[in-house]
């Protein structure tokens, strides 16, 4: 045995003493009750050693590659507060390797006026998927009128990689200036697709859908369906409380009508199954109710196609303000997403 005085020491801990100290004045109040487990997961902490910065890999959309699963789902458009917000989420989309859909740009189809507001592909770079935006109630419009060459001129003036087309039934109706349109929804994303050759994408906007719609929409050659669930913001809610009171007691049961982001992705898997041959559109941005980066993992790992998640709430609360701020979020979210592949596997 070598001679005690050449036995090398473990090195200080300088922290040691301070943090043991934590240990006994937190232990109490870190007791967590049976109750409160997450039980969506298997925890394997066996299996995997910490995460790199960087590891995650594999997800695409609309042929582009996403250095990170993980969307952030349209927001605004046309407010005075549009172009920092705007600005400051595509700085995090270059920055983390996220794609990002723009709010409405119902403006700029006769205009530029706004476009500052969205022009946000100078920042974001071009690696990264970059989707405008427009309700249905404006395509159908621009159909009526036979306007629709209006549609790749805005994702040209944008540099977008496509469109994605909104459904909001239930919010056009509670908007107090809401638009109608009698055409179903899905005869009017045919007609685009016949029209236009870059990628589109529908989303509902908080309500979520039900296997009807999701089964016409996974028969299209659509880049993908936004699940947009009854869950996180809800449109309707919104619409309402900005009607009257009236119209808030008659129409409010509606807002509680919808489907969760869970709810969609088991009949997403069951729709899958039955569709085979039939089934066109195989990629899914799961959103709606992804509060943490464990719901948005666990959805995507559930569900049976290619899938990636969305928030909205949790990027638009910061990035109203410095952008270090909301730099901190993306970080926080995409270690928490690392950590999730590496020591998580969902229960079937």
């Amino acid at each position: 045995m070598p001679h005690p005085s050449k036995l090398q020491k473990m090195p200080d801990d300088p922290t040691a003493s301070s943090r043991k100290r934590d240990h006994i004045e937190l232990a109490f109040q870190s007791q967590i009750d049976r109750g409160q487990l997450d039980g969506r997961f298997y925890y394997e902490p066996m299996l995997s050693g910490h995460p790199q910065a960087g590891s995650l890999s594999g997800h695409e959309l609309a042929g582009k590659s996403l250095k990170t699963p993980l969307w952030v789902s349209s927001m605004t458009g046309g407010t005075a507060l549009a172009h920092t917000i705007n600005h400051n989420l595509a700085r995090a989309c270059r920055d983390f390797g996220m794609g990002m859909g723009l709010g409405s740009c119902r403006s700029l189809l006769y205009g530029d006026d706004t476009l500052d507001d969205f022009n946000v592909r100078p920042t974001l770079g071009p690696d990264a998927p970059l989707f405008a935006n427009l309700g249905i109630a404006q395509v159908d419009q621009l159909i009526r009128r036979g306007e629709l060459e209006l549609l790749p001129r805005l994702v040209d003036k944008l540099q977008a990689d496509g469109l994605i087309i909104h459904v909001n039934p239930l919010q056009e109706w509670l908007q107090p200036e809401g638009d109608r349109y009698a055409s179903s929804p899905v005869a009017i994303v045919e007609q685009v697709l016949e029209a236009v050759d870059f990628p589109l994408i529908v989303k509902e906007v908080g309500q979520g859908m039900g296997p009807g719609s999701l089964r016409a929409l996974l028969q299209l050659p659509l880049a993908a369906v936004d699940f947009a669930a009854n869950g996180g913001t809800n449109f309707a809610k919104l619409e309402l409380l900005r009607n009257t009171e009236q119209a808030q007691t008659i129409y409010g049961p509606l807002a509680l009508v919808g489907h969760s982001a869970e709810d969609m992705v088991e009949l997403t898997n069951t729709l899958v199954a039955e569709l085979g041959r039939d089934l066109r559109c195989r990629q899914l941005i799961i959103s709606g109710g992804i509060r943490t980066f464990l719901d948005g993992y666990y959805c995507i790992q559930k569900v049976k196609l290619p899938a990636i998640y969305g928030m909205a709430s949790a990027f638009l609360k910061r990035a109203r303000g410095e952008y270090e701020s909301l730099a901190q979020v993306g970080d926080s979210q995409i270690q928490g997403v690392e950590l999730a592949y590496a020591f998580l596997r969902i229960r079937q």
